[in-house]
């Protein structure tokens, strides 16, 4: 995962970018689960994303920071590689440019993971899917 940019939106019109990081953020709370990233790019709609795509990458980055910022935790700490179940090194990037420790990762996902969990059922969007 590249630097956030909170207001790129890869050529993509903004309106339409928001919706697809809506939909990635109602599928991601509505599982309230660990899932895979192939998983997550099939159920967006508004962009069509690649499991792979740096694009898709960024667009969880930028709703990492946003869910953050909110006081909800790294949301995409629930978005994993379907071979190893974890997050790729960019979750672990933008971790410690937000400040966590990553010093022991596996530690500091499953912090993550804790606490997006406990605003995965009552987080805005979940109601709206």
């Amino acid at each position: 995962m590249c630097a956030v940019n909170p207001s790129e939106t890869f050529g993509y019109n903004v309106e339409i970018w928001e919706r697809a990081k809506k939909e990635a953020i109602r599928v991601i709370v509505f599982e309230a689960k660990p899932m895979a990233y192939s998983d997550l790019a099939r159920k967006i709609n508004s962009v069509s994303f690649g499991p792979r795509d740096r694009v898709f990458h960024n667009s969880l980055g930028q709703i990492s920071v946003e869910e953050d910022a909110a006081g909800r935790g790294m949301l995409s700490a629930l978005v994993v590689h379907k071979d190893d179940g974890r997050p790729g090194q960019g979750f672990f990037d933008l971790a410690k440019r937000l400040g966590r420790d990553v010093t022991d990762e596996l530690r500091c996902w499953n912090e993550e993971v804790k606490t997006v969990l406990k605003h995965c059922g009552n987080h805005p969007f979940r109601a709206r899917i």
